[in-house]
């Protein structure tokens, strides 16, 4: 669960000037702000976001369906290296895919 209201701004978006609500909105591809679209969003999250943040605002499906996608933009190699073994272990057990955190 979020601790963040949709008025309030995320910590991992210090450096932006936009609120929790519009930063779900373009995380679910409803919106884009400039260059800000859904790509940017969810590799944000999968930079500064935790893991519980993770899994309930991006899921299990599409962080497994994405990866591919955003992995090389993602600067931290540890971050690579979890979601690498998490995206893996998904993909060799589909039934948990299903299960939204």
């Amino acid at each position: 669960m979020t601790t963040t209201t949709s008025n309030q701004r995320p910590p991992y978006l210090w450096d932006y000037n936009i609120d929790n609500q519009t930063f779900q909105a373009i995380l679910a591809g409803k919106q884009t702000v400039g260059r800000l679209d859904q790509d940017w969003a969810t590799i944000r999250l999968l930079e500064y976001g935790t893991y519980p943040e993770i899994i309930e605002l991006i899921g299990f499906p599409a962080l497994v369906e994405g990866w591919p996608r955003w992995r090389e933009h993602v600067r931290a190699p540890s971050r690579q290296r979890g979601f690498d073994f998490l995206v893996d272990w998904l993909k060799q057990n589909p039934s948990r895919l299903d299960v939204h955190g």
